[in-house]
């Protein structure tokens, strides 16, 4: 039987355009949550730059950040799932995509999920190029899909891998001034799926915007995992997902069931 999984939400200031400094930043996260306990560490989209529209900021998936992330991870032995603004090669042509990277406590890179709903409010369809399909992996045998901020406004993505996963992790730089929207739509999420969802934002202001966190997690069932606000302090809160609640609550309300294409 799979035993519960202790994911670590690193809510932190993220910076602006200063790797080095944000890496530096991870570091400390990462390593909190590893003393919790954590099998999983969670760190907000594009943690490497803030979100930024600067497509010079976008780095190939054998940059320096990706590899440092990659080296964070062996070296503390957890899972890690960040955000980073990566350039790769397709068709010929190089493109520039929001990418979740997943990464095994030895280091590998296991995934990578491209943002598929970008935001278009914001300019981000000119410079980053939208994924086209979801992402699952298994960590510790918990089947996990990763999203990334704006995805969260889109119930089909998370319906499309509901089936599938027990738990949805959404990265994000959500600004305060939409919080709200973030506070609800997460628990909505977590209800409809019947599925964990943990879901970590970043603070502090960077490139004009400001974000005051509001990570959270809530069970199959939309119950919160954990107080408001005690993700404030980098990389110290933790919550438990268990495949067995999971299985517990779609088969006593089987929900999913009845979901028509």
């Amino acid at each position: 039987m799979t035993q519960p999984l202790g994911v670590a939400l690193g809510e932190y200031d993220t910076g602006w355009h200063d790797p080095a400094a944000s890496l530096a930043r991870a570091r400390e996260v990462v390593r909190a949550g590893a003393r919790t306990g954590a099998k999983l560490v969670v760190l907000p989209e594009m943690c490497t730059t803030g979100f930024t529209m600067d497509a010079a900021q976008a780095e190939p998936l054998e940059g320096p950040s990706v590899r440092a992330l990659s080296a964070l991870a062996a070296e503390v032995k957890v899972h890690l799932l960040a955000g980073v603004a990566v350039r790769e090669e397709a068709d010929g042509t190089t493109r520039a995509v929001n990418g979740a990277l997943l990464f095994s406590d030895t280091g590998e890179r296991l995934a990578i999920y491209r943002k598929q709903r970008v935001f278009a409010y914001a300019g981000e369809h000119e410079v980053y190029t939208p994924g086209t399909e979801p992402v699952i992996a298994e960590v510790r045998g918990v089947r996990v899909a990763p999203l990334v901020c704006y995805d969260l406004r889109f119930p089909e993505l998370f319906r499309a891998v509901a089936k599938q996963v027990d738990l949805i992790v959404v990265i994000a730089n959500w600004p305060a001034k939409r919080r709200p929207h973030w506070d609800a739509l997460i628990r909505a999420r977590a209800i409809e799926n019947q599925c964990y969802v943990v879901a970590v934002n970043r603070t502090g202001t960077a490139g004009g915007i400001t974000y005051d966190g509001g990570s959270a997690a809530f069970d199959p069932w939309g119950e919160p995992l954990l107080p408001a606000g005690v993700a404030a302090s980098p990389g110290v809160s933790c919550v438990d997902v268990d495949p067995a609640r999971v299985r517990a609550v779609r088969d006593e309300y089987p929900f999913l069931q009845d979901c028509r294409p």
